[in-house]
């Protein structure tokens, strides 16, 4: 059923999705250029990518429905993070605000059509918080992974090869569990299978942190409100 209130709350979301466009792109530029292998340029550059592409549909969305363009305010001078690893840590809880923002637009726009493109959008940064978390995962392991095979992956084989959790995770999403328990879940998948876990071992072993309470912090997520 149609909701003008959310519509509306769907359509200021979208205008502040979009702003900081320019220093979205210095932050990405920084993280490539400081990124400490190739793979993890490679892996930061297709993010980029897919947030160029994601910023525009939003923009293309905003005129369609309104007949306006978005207005763009005045960006702030871009403050680079002290170190790679303290970019990479703020690009993941990037990942968490802006999946929460992307849910509540989705939820109130009018048209399927629409719906369906944010989900699309909505399913690239599930990717995005994944191969953040690879990243993360080397950082702090030294590179250490007892699955050597990995460490050769590109990032698009990176993504087939975690399909599986992309896809769990998307599931828990139309079931309505709240963003933030969703992430939790997948970037601690993410560590995992950085450790040398399969996908379906780390899924597995998630899933049984949060029903044997071995992961209080996970259950206490679950119930919160989406």
């Amino acid at each position: 059923m149609y909701d003008q209130q959310a519509f509306q709350q769907s359509l200021q979301l979208i205008a502040e999705a979009v702003q900081g466009e320019k220093e979205d792109q210095i932050f990405y530029d920084y993280l490539i250029t400081k990124a400490p292998t190739k793979e993890h340029k490679e892996i930061i550059t297709s993010i980029r990518n897919d947030e160029i592409r994601h910023n525009k549909l939003f923009k293309e969305m905003y005129k369609n429905l309104t007949g306006h363009d978005v207005v763009l305010k005045k960006e702030e001078e871009f403050k680079p993070p002290a170190t790679f690893k303290e970019g990479i840590k703020n690009a993941m809880f990037g990942e968490l605000k802006a999946m929460e923002k992307y849910r509540v637009i989705r939820q109130g726009l009018p048209y399927r059509y629409y719906r369906d493109i944010v989900f699309g959008i909505l399913t690239d940064e599930l990717k995005h918080a994944d191969l953040y978390n690879f990243i993360n995962t080397e950082i702090y392991a030294g590179s250490i992974n007892e699955n050597a095979d990995t460490l050769e992956k590109t990032p698009d084989e990176w993504i087939r090869y975690t399909e599986f959790l992309v896809n769990e995770g998307l599931k828990d999403l139309k079931r309505g569990i709240n963003s933030t328990h969703v992430l939790q879940e997948f970037i601690l998948m993410g560590v995992l299978v950085g450790k040398g876990y399969s996908p379906e071992k780390a899924f597995e072993t998630v899933e049984e942190w949060e029903k044997t309470g071995k992961s209080k912090l996970l259950q206490q997520s679950k119930s919160m409100r989406p």
